[in-house]
């Protein structure tokens, strides 16, 4: 290729994306890669520099988006032309990005050798829709090729998750690290009260009732401590109605646990607000009532205690008439014991000597019933301040005592519908984000792998004689790696599906240790037979288990130790009583005590690394399953180096020599 090619700089974030379009384009002679970045800033500085013909800019990109990032470039270097390349679908994004100054919008789904005609065809301005000698096919009849399988079924994968995406009733979209929005769903367009295209490119701070700020930290938390979700609460901007939504943040990652992304969840919560603070007014207007219904007895007494005013609520409290109780002494309220004591007499004594009385007691009715009264005695006196009797007012507490337990019961109720509540939407959200997470690690996790099977076999079956040694050993090496971890993906995806669904069928017998750990550690290291993986098992130990389902539980903890931990690993068998532990251990620093509490879960990944977070989920539920468990152990002074243990239900065989197993190949 001449030096007076045209020049391209090739921006995206998956390293294998960038060795599939170089190759290709190198290939092609059209085309001269002058760099290759993995993020905005990169790529402005690559502008800055070679000031090239081209550059293929990913969408997503950590730390500065595309959208932020066209703009940059234009004004380092002016002459370059833009060409937005993303593996989100097109829904107004080719509009938005003529907007920002591109000169085209290309799918990732996009086949690479087309993708390299349109690269060619905007660096030299010919005309895109010419086909190439060698693009044309020969006739004659044709059958369908492993590529075209392997885009069928990312294509009906993708199908899949649209439909889910579009028809949700929960408003979904997705988002770059900077918070601008690629593409919405229905849902999504109704809560913000405006249209589907207008929301492409947008910054989601730009539809809250003024929280900008507060979606800007929360995409920074994203992008320096990678939580697994971040929610916010927030009204909706130029809304006809006081609406207020629920979003949550989930950041997806690469296959190094970095994000690319974000995937948005809204709900509109203006129900659940409305009813909380409609539930806190009903509890004012109740204590209200309460304190509304009570009723008062109020009359005086003479210095000695004889009772000389009657009222109407006094009579109504206590039963009597102003006839009938006027000139008595007012201890005949009490009961016989309190008398007895003489207790009226003393909380007259303390009135006069303090000014007033106040307590709370039993008292009889005229009819000889008792009620729970307040009760407050305050000493009277004339202008001249002489003494000339009590004040008494007696308060019957019977009906508020009554209404208080019936409150107290209402608020149990409440307390308990609300703890009902708050556990059924949190069922809910965590259902929703689950379902969220899945759709979102599955349609990752199957993109790239089967881009890259595709792109690589196309070019291996049609240009292989034009492939350098260490091209074609890359490309196969990039399809190895891509199968492995679809196969992996569908194994734990099926497995964890028939969990959820609790048709796991499992068949136990005795199986001897030592051969399934042997059988485990050959599968893995057909990969890469140089593993360093050491077993020691006794040759007489037997599990009872479902030989199928161990051997894969064993899988998961190999694959576990091998991708996240550091070699040799080391593998051991041993029976405790009625049962058999298995320990793999490697020689990594463990796992961290914050990430211990949740490393069984599903979707549990760290913040570094890759994969769907189900294959430690899946051994624990395997073995308890086969009436085991799984754990992590820590590491201790018994024993230097945290280890997996998976226990098993111990199934005697008759004696055997115990044999030390090496490296099993």
């Amino acid at each position: 290729m001449g030096e007076g090619a045209a020049t391209i700089v090739i921006v995206d974030d998956a390293p294998e994306v960038r060795l599939l379009v170089k190759t290709r384009l190198r290939m092609s002679g059209r085309l001269r890669v002058v760099g290759e970045a993995g993020d905005g800033v990169e790529a402005v500085a690559l502008a800055r520099e070679h000031e090239p013909s081209l550059m293929l800019l990913d969408v997503s990109l950590p730390g500065m988006d595309g959208f932020e990032t066209l703009p940059r470039v234009h004004e380092v270097s002016p002459g370059t032309r833009v060409v937005l390349f993303s593996g989100f679908e097109e829904h107004g994004l080719a509009e938005k990005a003529a907007q920002l100054g591109a000169a085209a919008f290309i799918e990732k789904s996009t086949p690479v050798d087309a993708l390299v005609k349109s690269l060619s065809a905007l660096a030299t301005g010919a005309d895109e829709t010419a086909p190439d000698a060698e693009d044309v096919e020969p006739p004659g009849p044709s059958s369908p090729t492993p590529a075209s399988a392997d885009q069928r079924v990312l294509d009906e994968h993708l199908e899949r998750f649209r439909e889910v995406f579009e028809e949700a009733a929960i408003g979904m979209a997705t988002m770059t690290l900077t918070g601008r929005l690629v593409r919405g769903n229905r849902a999504l367009a109704s809560l913000v009260q405006r249209p589907a295209g207008d929301l492409v490119g947008l910054f989601y701070g730009e539809l809250t009732d003024g929280q900008e700020s507060l979606v800007s930290a929360a995409l920074e938390d994203i992008r320096r401590r990678s939580p697994e979700v971040v929610q916010l609460e927030h009204g909706v901007a130029r809304a006809a109605d006081d609406r207020r939504v629920r979003a949550t943040l989930a950041p997806v990652r690469d296959s190094a646990g970095r994000p690319l992304y974000v995937f948005l969840q809204v709900q509109d919560v203006t129900a659940e607000t409305a009813a909380v603070e409609e539930l806190r007014k009903s509890e004012e207007r109740f204590r209200l009532l309460v304190e509304a219904v009570e009723d008062y007895a109020i009359f005086m007494l003479d210095p000695t205690g004889h009772i000389v005013s009657w009222n109407s609520g006094a009579q109504r409290s206590k039963g009597y008439t102003a006839d009938e109780i006027i000139g008595q002494h007012f201890r005949v309220f009490y009961p016989p014991e309190v008398q007895e004591r003489r207790h009226p007499e003393h909380e007259l004594a303390r009135a006069l000597r303090e000014g007033h009385y106040g307590e709370e007691g039993w008292r009889i009715r005229k009819d000889g019933s008792r009620f729970w009264a307040n009760v407050l005695i305050t000493a009277v006196f004339n202008d001249a301040g002489e003494h000339i009797g009590f004040s008494k007012v007696t308060r019957d507490n019977s009906e508020r005592n009554r209404l208080e337990q019936e409150r107290e019961e209402a608020v149990r109720a409440l307390e308990s519908a609300n703890a009902e509540l708050a556990s059924l939407n949190a069922r809910l959200r965590e259902s929703a984000s689950e379902q969220s997470q899945f759709l979102a690690v599955t349609a990752h996790e199957l993109r790239t792998p089967i881009g890259v099977l595709g792109g690589s076999a196309d070019m291996l079956a049609q240009h292989w004689d034009e492939l350098t040694d260490e091209e074609r050993t890359d490309l196969l090496g990039a399809m190895t790696s891509s199968t492995g971890r679809l196969r992996r993906l569908l194994a734990d995806l099926l497995t964890a599906s028939r969990i959820q669904a609790s048709a796991l069928d499992v068949r136990c017998e005795p199986v001897p240790v030592s051969a399934a750990l042997a059988g485990a550690v050959a599968t893995v290291k057909r990969a890469d037979p140089d593993l360093e993986i050491d077993v020691d098992a006794p040759d007489d130990l037997s599990a009872s288990a479902d030989p199928d389902r161990l051997a894969q539980a064993l899988d998961n903890l190999l694959s576990n130790a091998l991708r996240h931990g550091s070699p040799p690993v080391h593998v051991t068998a041993q029976e405790d009583g009625d049962v058999v532990e298995i320990r793999v251990r490697d020689a990594g620093p463990g796992v961290a005590e914050t990430m211990r509490p949740r490393l069984f879960e599903r979707f549990a990944t760290g913040q570094r690394t890759s994969g769907t977070g189900l294959g430690l989920f899946i051994v624990r539920e395997l073995a308890r399953a086969q009436g085991g468990d799984a754990f992590y152990e820590p590491a201790s002074e018994r024993a230097p180096a945290g280890a997996f243990v998976l226990r098993l239900p111990r199934a005697p065989v008759g004696p055997g020599p115990r044999t030390l197993l090496g490296e099993v190949d």
